[in-house]
């Protein structure tokens, strides 16, 4: 198999988080991040994202606006639209 380029292992970056590629394509990424520190850097970035934007994201609701949410909802399942 060709050594992979760093352009060809971006495209090929979700199957080998996955886990769904094949053995041997998975041995070329994994040969490729571990000579290629700008790939280590990429994979690094990639794997933290998800956390990053759960923390960007995550904002407590006032206990007012839960509560009248919640009452709403509660109305709606006891009294559904249209009966």
């Amino acid at each position: 198999m060709n050594p992979l380029a760093c352009a060809s292992g971006v495209d090929l970056i979700i199957d080998y988080l996955e886990g769904v590629m094949a053995p041997e394509l998975r041995l070329a990424v994994e040969a490729h991040v571990a000579s290629c520190p700008r790939c280590v850097a990429f994979l690094e970035s990639y794997r933290a994202t998800p956390e990053i934007l759960r923390r960007a994201t995550a904002a407590a609701m006032p206990a007012e606006l839960s509560e009248t949410l919640l009452a709403t909802l509660r109305a709606r399942l006891d009294h559904p639209l249209g009966s």
